[in-house]
């Protein structure tokens, strides 16, 4: 359902929940703008487009999202996607790919793939955030110092390039930079109740206001300020060719957007026990990531830290979200002149921070110190490749490895072994139990699939060789796949070359099934295949 109606039909809307809305929305907006300012510049937008954001696709997430606590707008994880798309395709070219991206993630939605991404294993999540997190951290080395950027397309260039400017540094633009970073961890202590990035921005632009630092670069001598209106709708200009050209880094915000939404859904559930809708969080995402670039903003996603800053604060129904937005309006139409004043060192100071809480540090560290070695491996390979490489190789890379890995262990979980009479009779009580002459039964306790059918061959590969009536026991075999039955029907074939009767005992009713459809209960004979293990006494040995 949609998360406004649903939060309509659950009483939320009424008037005894506006003030804890209103309230968190407000926090909510205040924290968002200077975040939403510096994710745009870092994104190689305007700030204004930041914000500009923030209100469009803040608020029809909304409206159309399945989240009834979500809050949306730029966010850090995208910053290098989007840096990477307006170096190579510019401010329109990023537009045009978020509008792709957004009818891509409505078409996610409406095909039910919400549950999908869902099964992205932690240690691939926990790389690419970490790897997220390093670049933007070099990345605002260049504005936290005041050292000239140079182009380089890859990471290692960047960062040997940064390293040896470092000497180069400008005074006066690290001095304010650092004030920031000290007011930005000191804050919380100090002013419990607001937002520390607010609190270091107020500072750096009183700071620079005041004394004038000529060196110090400003949004104003970077950007011209914040124009002081609202956005206006303005189709960004596309061909086809450029539409075929952006499919790849339009499938990359897509990914990206689904995964951060709904970690952020999945954030918010855990903390005030609500429950999400994923696909209709995809689609309120599409949504708001079509109409995002149409009135001058970019891609947007749920954003983590905000949508916890607005629960905390009593946040409880999406008019939270739309309060954030009507802030964001009101300080726009009041307060944008005074932006002028704002140092950029300040913003990336703020982005020293975001990467940091990006990075996860202690999650990393835990997980490399405690994981499984193919863990730890998976952890580490997606964080290189995030680093040095292309995101979107690195989360297919790091999930096609987990899940070879998690193939490999459900492999190794399935257990062939010979039982004996004195072990039957145990189990079933039976003291009548008795076998026919030369006969073997083998118990299969696990998934009967391709990546345990050649343990099940090599196991069964002399069974049938040297008995006369061979017996599988498939009641622990959840489920049967194509090639587990390719390799029940090449065991039968066998079993008749040795002239050996296979029988089947206590197959579930999901696997007969499947066996049934698949011609092999035919093949095999109703004859041969017994409902429980005790039936094995009505086999007729001359058979």
């Amino acid at each position: 359902m949609i998360a406004i109606l649903e939060a309509k039909h659950a009483g939320l809307l009424s008037k005894e929940h506006w003030l804890n809305n209103i309230l968190a929305g407000v926090i909510v907006g205040v924290v968002a703008l200077p975040l939403a300012m510096a994710f745009a510049i870092a994104s190689g937008a305007k700030p204004e487009q930041g914000l500009y954001t923030a209100i469009v696709a803040g608020g029809l997430t909304s409206l159309f999202g399945g989240s009834r606590l979500q809050i949306a707008g730029p966010t850090g994880a995208f910053i290098v996607i989007l840096a990477g798309i307006t170096a190579k395709y510019g401010i329109q070219g990023l537009q045009v790919a978020t509008l792709m991206a957004g009818v891509m993630l409505m078409l996610m939605g409406l095909a039910k793939l919400g549950g999908v991404i869902k099964f992205i294993p932690d240690p691939v999540i926990v790389g690419f955030t970490s790897g997220i997190g390093v670049i933007i951290f070099v990345g605002q080395w260049k504005d936290f110092f005041g050292i000239t950027p140079i182009a380089a397309e890859h990471f290692h260039e960047k960062f040997w390039h940064l390293i040896q400017a470092l000497p180069s540094l400008n005074i006066e633009t690290t001095a304010l930079a650092l004030l920031t970073l000290a007011v930005l961890i000191l804050s919380p202590k100090v002013f419990k109740r607001t937002p520390s990035p607010l609190v270091a921005m107020v500072v750096a632009t009183i700071v620079q206001w005041y004394f004038h630092f000529d060196s110090v670069a400003t949004i104003g001598s970077a950007f011209g300020g914040i124009p002081q209106s609202l956005p206006h709708f303005q189709m960004p200009s596309m061909t086809f060719s450029d539409v075929l050209k952006l499919i790849g880094p339009a499938f990359t915000i897509a990914l990206l957007g689904a995964i951060e939404s709904l970690l952020s859904a999945v954030v918010a559930d855990g903390i005030a026990g609500t429950k999400h809708n994923s696909n209709q969080e995809l689609v309120g995402q599409g949504i708001a990531n079509v109409f995002s670039p149409l009135f001058g903003g970019f891609a947007s996603t749920g954003a983590i830290a905000r949508t916890a800053t607005s629960i905390r604060n009593g946040g409880t129904s999406p008019l939270a979200g739309l309060v954030h937005v009507v802030t964001l309006l009101i300080i726009i139409l009041v307060l944008a002149p005074l932006a002028t004043h704002i140092p950029l060192c300040a913003l990336s100071a703020i982005l020293f921070v975001v990467a940091y809480n990006m990075s996860e540090l202690h999650r990393f560290s835990h997980m490399v110190l405690t994981a499984p070695k193919s863990d730890i491996a998976v952890l580490l390979i997606t964080f290189l490749l995030t680093v040095f490489g292309d995101l979107v190789i690195a989360v297919n890379i790091g999930v096609l490895l987990a899940c070879l890995l998690f193939m490999k262990r459900m492999s190794e979980t399935v257990v062939v072994e010979e039982q004996i009479q004195k072990e039957l009779i145990a189990e079933t009580g039976n003291t009548d139990f008795k076998t026919p002459p030369n006969t073997v039964i083998f118990s299969i306790e696990g998934p009967f699939f391709f990546g345990a059918a050649q343990h099940l061959e090599s196991a069964l590969e002399s069974a049938h060789k040297h008995a006369d009536i061979l017996v599988l026991r498939l009641g622990r075999v959840p489920f049967i796949d194509a090639t587990g039955m390719q390799s029940l029907g090449d065991l039968l074939d066998a079993c008749r070359r040795h002239n050996t009767r296979l029988v089947l005992s206590e197959a579930r009713p999901n696997v007969f099934e499947k066996l049934k459809v698949a011609g092999l209960i035919g093949r095999i004979g109703k004859n041969n295949v017994l409902t429980k293990i005790d039936d094995i006494n009505s086999l007729n040995e001359g058979l």
